[in-house]
């Protein structure tokens, strides 16, 4: 029998990619499924601000364990932007095309592209908070390349490959993603809990 795990996302490509990374041990349930429709503002100045905001919104709904998580983006070239920004980079409307236009705007001419995503995820199980952190280094190519995945896929090549996460098979992107470190060291903490 698999344990549940209530997620704070409605993001439907997110949601795939954990329960892919979990497996069948596991069920997550969407915010929709419990009801939840508001939007959560995601105040906070840090990834791990943002996975616990989220965590904390749903705590008021529900005593099911709960994961949420941010993830962005960071370039050293652009003093570690978008970061926790990643999603509404561009503005507000959180547009993925807009957003990565202006990432290889700001880096036009500049030879340095290396760049890292970073997730930040957070179980809340009962009252006590655990974070736990993935990364994935690689470069931002000059052009986006590749029509898989989503937010800044089609321009992050991650270190080893000749290919952006968007011309990766999801399986394989999946199998080195900076969320699936994240996921896996909680998968292994809820086993051992």
């Amino acid at each position: 029998m698999s344990r549940q795990l209530v997620i704070a996302s409605n993001n439907r490509h997110k949601i795939d990619e954990i329960q892919a990374i979990l497996g069948d041990q596991y069920t997550l349930i969407t915010m929709n499924e419990l009801g939840y429709t508001d939007e959560i503002d995601e105040t906070g100045d840090t990834l791990e601000a943002n996975a616990l905001i989220k965590a904390k919104a749903l705590r008021k709904i529900t005593p099911l364990p709960i994961i949420s998580d941010d993830s962005g983006l960071e370039v050293p070239a652009l003093q570690n932007a978008p970061g926790v920004y990643s999603a509404r980079y561009a503005g507000p409307e959180k547009n993925n095309q807009n957003n990565m236009n202006k990432l290889l705007t700001e880096l036009s001419g500049n030879n340095n592209r290396t760049a890292q995503f970073r997730t930040v995820l957070c179980l809340l199980l009962d009252n006590t908070t655990h974070l736990f952190e993935g990364v994935v280094s690689g470069s931002i190519v000059e052009q986006p390349r590749g029509k898989n995945g989503f937010g800044y896929d089609p321009v992050f090549q991650p270190d080893g490959f000749s290919s952006t996460f968007a011309e990766l098979q999801p399986e394989v992107k999946n199998n080195i993603s900076h969320r699936k470190r994240a996921v896996e060291k909680l998968s292994m903490f809820i086993q051992s809990a």
